[in-house]
């Protein structure tokens, strides 16, 4: 039968990574990069050994360039992230002139090989390509579904730096759905401009991008637009410059390295209102003109989220936070990094309401973004928390009691394991299905109830300060945990987390699992 290019190089990766490799997919998933074995090492020398010399061994050739893995191997997204480099920084152009009208893009990709590259390639999806060098040269360049492989002129040594360059069409009306929590994601129109949605893997429909959730480099942004619109993104407004035509370049830099799904650019009528958090943190909130007055009071209480959430999990962990108000109709807000997007609805309703979603982004600055996810069946940490200190907080403000609330995610718990699967064993479909939001802070509810308030506060503020920057996974946690616990927490977490049945929750005997029903 007839194998198409793109089948070919999946059924590559396939045995690549399901056979005797010499990188395993935890070790890529990871981020750590290939290393040959070592060579043994030298005996004793002629001198102190005898007369007899052992001939000089040549030195091993160096490997021969080779293609770059088109996925890093998750097993729910194979082909999210690339092998062969590791991203360095991502410079972004955008010439944005209107909603829903194409405009001139470009990125530079600056990065670092981790072997012998004779191709690699890029994560990058739509869009219309009009030219790709690496280091000045033209590269020639093939689409693969969602994949750009990149054939450079020369092969690129491993070890050297070496920098992509794409220039493309961006159309800002790509947009991709899930059956799941997201519902549509990518760029998210408004009525003057538009805003970006990229969890999980969207911002392929944006730039060229290495894009796993475990991968993460700084970006420099320069957006153009016409007179009367501000550009607003990740980090800290580095230069507003006019340009011909009464256009305005804004420049921004992300100040902390971020992964692709918390990337944030937003464009419209927008007011800028800057204030200040605990020790001095620079809070920068982005509001459509028009829902200023309106969203003032939900927004005046980020200095509280941000002070409760310190006293829990430590110092915020980066250097400015702020709400970016969507003025569109968004199903649910996003923890995009340093500035959380939260649709307008979220904040002209209930004001518990609007904490717990406000409670719920901010969280995930410490758990999701600050310490990422190392692949996808890992998101109940990053979801878990936000949802957990998001109950806890409005129990603490008026809202449902803790503990009503997860009775009722324990009567649940088995119905969820069988529609959406374990809490650390999504599939691709289900991964933002109820079971990773109160089905995950049961686990922690239930591990408070084993170990106690005091050493699970402890190994809270363990694992985010541990791993801050970083990324960890789901037996990262469970270790962590029992070392803090000083017991081995393995048997109890890992039936929480894989079991096909709820296990009874220490404390609350008396508790019950609904039926499930087919």
């Amino acid at each position: 039968m007839e194998i198409t290019t793109g089948r070919v190089r999946r059924m590559a990766l396939a045995l690549a990574l399901g056979g005797a490799t010499a990188l395993t997919c935890d070790a890529v998933l990871a981020g750590l990069p290939h290393r040959d074995h070592d060579s043994p090492s030298p005996g004793p020398s002629a001198a102190a050994s005898g007369p007899a010399q052992a001939p000089a061994q040549a030195p091993a050739p160096a490997p021969a360039p080779a293609p770059g893995a088109p996925g890093i191997g998750d097993p729910l997204m194979p082909l999210d992230g690339n092998g062969g480099y590791t991203v360095r920084r991502y410079a972004l152009d955008f010439d944005w002139q209107a909603p829903g009208t194409p405009f001139e893009a470009g990125a530079t990709v600056s990065a670092t090989a981790t072997q012998a590259l004779s191709r690699f390639d890029l994560d990058f999806a739509g869009n219309t390509l009009h030219k790709v060098t690496v280091d000045g040269t033209p590269a020639t360049a093939v689409r693969d579904g969602d994949e750009l492989v990149v054939t450079p002129a020369r092969p690129i040594p491993r070890g050297r730096a070496f920098a992509v360059r794409v220039t493309y069409t961006a159309d800002p009306t790509q947009r991709r759905r899930r059956g799941d929590a997201i519902r549509e994601y990518g760029w998210v129109p408004t009525a003057d401009g538009t805003l970006l949605y990229a969890q999980p893997d969207g911002a392929k429909l944006v730039f060229p991008v290495d894009d796993h959730p475990s991968l993460r480099a700084p970006v420099t942004f320069r957006i153009t637009t016409p007179a009367g619109l501000r550009a607003v993104a990740n980090g800290r407004l580095v230069e507003r410059a006019p340009r011909p035509g009464g256009r305005v370049r804004w420049t921004y830099d992300s100040e902390e390295p971020l992964a692709a799904q918390l990337i944030q650019v937003a464009i419209g009528k927008f007011t800028v209102l800057d204030s200040t958090g605990p020790r001095g943190l620079p809070v920068r909130d982005v509001v459509p003109d028009g829902l200023v007055a309106d969203t003032a009071a939900a927004r005046a209480l980020t200095a509280d989220h941000l002070a409760w959430l310190e006293e829990r999990l430590g110092p915020y962990p980066f250097r400015r936070y702020g709400v970016l108000v969507g003025d569109t109709d968004l199903p649910v807000a996003l923890e995009t990094q340093s500035l959380s997007v939260v649709p307008k609805d979220d904040l002209l309703g209930d004001r518990v309401d609007a904490e717990r979603n406000l409670v719920h982004e901010l969280t995930h600055h410490w758990t999701g973004d600050s310490v990422a996810i190392r692949r996808w069946s890992d998101l109940w940490l990053s979801e878990g928390h936000a949802r957990y200190y998001e109950r806890l907080y409005s129990d603490e403000h008026g809202g449902v009691r803790m503990e009503d609330a997860m009775r009722d995610a324990y009567e649940q718990h088995d119905q969820w394991r069988h529609d959406d699967g374990a809490p650390a064993e999504p599939t691709e479909p289900t991964l933002f299905k109820v079971m990773r939001y109160d089905g995950s802070a049961l686990v922690l509810y239930a591990l408070r109830q084993k170990v106690g308030d005091e050493t699970f506060d402890r190994i809270e503020r363990t694992w985010v300060t541990r791993y801050r920057g970083r990324a960890a996974g789901t037996k990262d946690f469970v270790a962590l945990a029992s070392r803090v616990a000083g017991e081995d927490l393995t048997p109890f977490l890992t039936a929480w987390l894989y079991g096909p049945d709820t296990p009874p929750m220490p404390g609350h005997p008396d508790w019950r699992v609904d039926p499930v029903e087919d």
